[in-house]
């Protein structure tokens, strides 16, 4: 196996792969880069022996029973990196697919034979069609990391989505979680926006915020600029054809509706693993196959149209319907709450949700629900 990108995705189904037995090999211009990214996942999304910091969760006034956790970076890169899978610094250019196989060609011009690749270079999509052109719709944020006794943030909880502002009809929350390396870090979010809110923007508002809670940002504070695409779409062969398996965001596996991802990606490495060991035997094609279908099975893709719904709907909703909005979501069962927001292939529990929701909320809601068809 080969691997291209050595983010959270291409280093969790690197690893995956090696505990499988497969030889595999990462290939990145920086296999060891830290991940400067503060990443948010659910509690029961953790890989067996990496750290995160487990926090209780805030979400429109109320504390979600799921547990949430940020993930200790330096702990999983440290885990993943420390199996069985190889590492190799370069920059992938281009892939060739034959009958038996790939051969990947680095910009040195070193070229590598493989039985699969798999492509999770991000939104670089280095062998998945490239970084999508055009306008997308955006997750910005901008954030600062102040000391822990900030008021806004109860010691051992996080903010998961709360204190909107509304201001020039441009919806903005608060994101507050704990850093495993210290601080917390307090971050003004803008969830779906074509193009993206700019960061100058989430930064007067954030500012604004602080400055009315008393919060004093240090000299030097870390700061975290966030912006990035939730509709980037699955490549056009991942049903059949030649090519890479698609792994992550490079999969377009963000949810397009909460822009979180590497929850799913960590917790899918191992059956995209699994698949390829089982499917190996049979060719490389073969393999190739029975991975993409555990990327993007019938139910997932459902579930991703879905979601896609959801998210059309967030950008027809009138500003400050929004806080009403996550207020009628975060009422919902906990059963509906946990298929819309990570259930990948939950077509059943993704719809109650969506439908319970729509029979609940007041008609400004469900207008805008109409309108996102």
């Amino acid at each position: 196996m080969i691997v291209v990108g050595s983010g959270p995705a291409g280093w969790a189904v690197a690893d995956a792969c090696a505990r499988e037995g497969l030889d595999t090999l990462l290939v990145d211009p920086d296999p060891f880069a830290r991940w400067p990214a503060t990443y948010g996942l659910w509690e029961d999304q953790i890989p067996e022996g990496v750290r995160a910091m487990r926090v209780s969760a805030l979400a429109a006034g109320r504390t979600l029973s799921r547990g949430y956790a940020v993930l200790d970076n330096d702990s999983a890169l440290a885990v993943f990196s420390g199996g069985g899978a190889r590492a190799v610094a370069g920059s992938v250019v281009a892939a060739e697919f034959g009958s038996r196989g790939a051969t990947v060609v680095l910009v040195s011009g070193v070229r590598l034979a493989c039985a699969v690749v798999i492509d999770a270079s991000g939104v670089r999509r280095v062998l998945s069609g490239g970084t999508p052109r055009g306008a997308r719709v955006e997750q910005t944020a901008f954030g600062v990391v102040v000391p822990a006794d900030t008021p806004l943030v109860t010691p051992g909880a996080a903010v998961f989505m709360d204190g909107w502002s509304t201001l020039d009809d441009e919806p903005t929350f608060l994101y507050a979680v704990p850093r495993p390396s210290g601080g917390i870090l307090l971050e003004e979010t803008s969830l779906v926006r074509k193009p993206g809110l700019p960061q100058d923007i989430l930064q007067r508002r954030l500012t604004a915020r602080l400055d009315a809670a008393g919060v004093a940002v240090p000299d030097q504070a870390t700061t975290e600029r966030v912006r990035f695409a939730v509709d980037v779409p699955p490549p056009t062969w991942w049903r059949s054809g030649p090519g890479p398996v698609s792994f992550g965001t490079a999969a377009g596996m963000t949810h397009p509706a909460t822009g979180y991802s590497v929850g799913d990606a960590l917790t899918t490495a191992p059956l995209v693993a699994a698949a390829l060991r089982e499917a190996l035997p049979r060719g490389a094609h073969a393999a190739t196959a029975a991975a993409r279908a555990v990327v993007w099975s019938p139910a997932a893709r459902t579930v991703h149209r879905l979601r896609s719904r959801g998210m059309r709907t967030l950008l027809a909703m009138p500003a400050r319907a929004m806080p009403e909005f996550f207020d009628e979501f975060f009422t919902l069962p906990d059963d509906l709450q946990r298929a819309y927001l990570s259930g990948r292939e939950d077509v059943r529990g993704t719809s109650a949700a969506m439908i319970t929701l729509f029979r609940t909320a007041s008609w400004r809601i469900r207008r805008a629900m109409a309108l996102s068809r």
